[in-house]
């Protein structure tokens, strides 16, 4: 089974952007087999595309590692 999902943060600065990008990009590296991850900006807006072949498990569970990622970037960077 294949499953796609897409994450879009709307109204960000370029600033926010990079900031968010730069401090989950370490985080993406081991990535499971059958699993990927791209991250992109694009005028105002964050994008993460997460594609996974075989184990749901797998995507579940990083969609909400990331989700979680974001929101302690926000805080940190002061802008949630």
């Amino acid at each position: 089974m294949q499953c796609q999902v897409q994450i879009v943060l709307n109204d960000t600065s370029k600033r926010l952007s990079r900031a968010v990008k730069d401090a989950l990009g370490p985080d993406n590296v081991n990535i499971p087999d059958g699993l990927s991850i791209d991250m992109s900006s694009r005028d105002d807006k964050i994008i993460f595309n997460f594609e996974s072949v075989g184990n749901m498990g797998h995507l579940t569970s990083t969609v909400d590692e990331v989700l979680e990622h974001i929101g302690i970037a926000l805080k940190v960077i002061g802008d949630a």
